[in-house]
């Protein structure tokens, strides 16, 4: 890991949502190097019992904001309530853009002045809309800040976005992506020496969208494992990098980049696969149990394509559970659309559901916390697959 070298000593640095996770993370690396850390909460209205606000922080010196605090829901266009929408575009777009707004006339004083959104490169893959478009959008407002502000305020503050490589461990990715996730993820702290590359790096270094991979590598960084909550287990990738070669960018005549996806021809599944899908289903039905519908009372559609394919379900409702072919008999809480192939992968544990989903293989309609509830059933049945 990076070492500290006191450059940020003396310094303030102003982090929102850093109580726990990234947020924090960075205020103690930055702490350890001498900085002071001021982290803004969600009040913006004065408690009686609790004198400032997020506004009368700012006031302080300020010589780097670091916007953190970020909402999210993975849920589709109807499936996405209207006080979800708000509370995101609040908190990711409106909380970069106005938090950004009251520190710049105090950071405009700093010899340093870093502005560090923790927010993605501007991926227009419709992969990264479609199945969560109002996060998206949330999401993009920040790095849209970062492109805005980098120019508005070139050679008086640093205005860059910091994005991961792969999945971190953090609370968020816990609820996300269910029992074991971290096994797939990295510490925190990658993130937190990432910031701290950028913070010693010039004003003249601004507007760019950062990997954390890719800055520590220039920082002479070659093991990665030390980042690793399980080293050597395979990693999962964060959203909106495009990392599978089905995805293509190609130029136009302008200086646009339009991202397109390359049309894939569907490949049949292997031979060998054939029953797979109705021996994957007998074997589920024989791991049921009362204690198992008791603890996820949910009903499952999967619409698979490819040979063994149709419309199948699990049924965790009902006494003992059911599953079967065709539709369930009770509305179903979730409908789960992917290949034949990538499904006995899934069940199998060769295919994690949060891999499967982010890279597109999966698409989920319904309940999503009833849909991470399904891995912890996978997880009992993948000794016997």
């Amino acid at each position: 890991m990076l070492p500290n070298t006191g450059k940020l000593a003396g310094c303030t640095v102003f982090i929102t949502g850093a109580s726990r996770g990234i947020g924090k993370a960075i205020a103690l690396k930055a702490a350890k190097d001498g900085a002071n850390i001021v982290i803004a909460a969600k009040t913006t209205h004065a408690h009686p019992k609790l004198p400032g606000t997020i506004f009368t922080a700012a006031e302080e010196r300020i010589d780097i904001l670091v916007n953190n605090a970020s909402a999210i829901s993975l849920t589709n266009t109807l499936e996405t309530p209207t006080k979800r929408v708000d509370l995101m575009m609040n908190v990711n777009t409106r909380g970069t853009y106005l938090t950004s707004k009251a520190c710049i006339p105090y950071l405009k004083k700093s010899k340093i002045a870093h502005i560090l959104n923790l927010s993605p490169p501007l991926n227009l893959n419709p992969m990264w809309f479609k199945q969560h478009c109002a996060y998206t959008i949330a999401k993009y407002g920040m790095s849209m800040c970062v492109l805005g502000m980098a120019e508005e305020f070139k050679g008086e503050i640093a205005v860059n976005a910091l994005w991961p490589k792969t999945a971190i461990h953090t609370a968020a990715m816990d609820m996300l992506g269910g029992s074991g996730i971290e096994s797939q993820c990295r510490k925190v702290e990658i993130i937190a020496d990432a910031a701290y590359s950028i913070f010693k790096r010039p004003k003249s270094f601004t507007g760019n969208f950062i990997i954390d991979e890719n800055i520590l590598r220039e920082e002479g960084i070659k093991n990665f494992d030390i980042y690793a909550i399980k080293p050597g287990h395979p990693l999962l990738p964060d959203f909106f990098l495009d990392e599978h070669p089905d995805i293509i960018i190609k130029k136009a005549e302008s200086r646009d980049v339009i991202p397109e996806l390359k049309e894939e021809k569907p490949q049949p599944p292997p031979k060998q696969r054939s029953g797979a899908v109705e021996e994957t289903f007998r074997i589920v039905k024989d791991s049921l149990s009362d204690d198992i519908v008791k603890a996820t009372q949910a009903v499952y559609q999967f619409e698979l394509s490819g040979e063994d394919g149709g419309t199948w379900f699990l049924d965790l409702k009902s006494k003992g559970g059911n599953v079967g072919y065709g539709e369930p008999s009770n509305q179903a809480d979730v409908v789960m659309s992917m290949s034949t192939d990538d499904f006995v992968k899934m069940f199998s544990g060769k295919l994690k559901p949060t891999m499967a989903f982010m890279s597109g293989k999966l698409k989920i309609k319904g309940n999503m916390a009833l849909a991470i509830k399904l891995e912890k059933l996978m997880n009992q049945m993948n000794a016997k697959l």
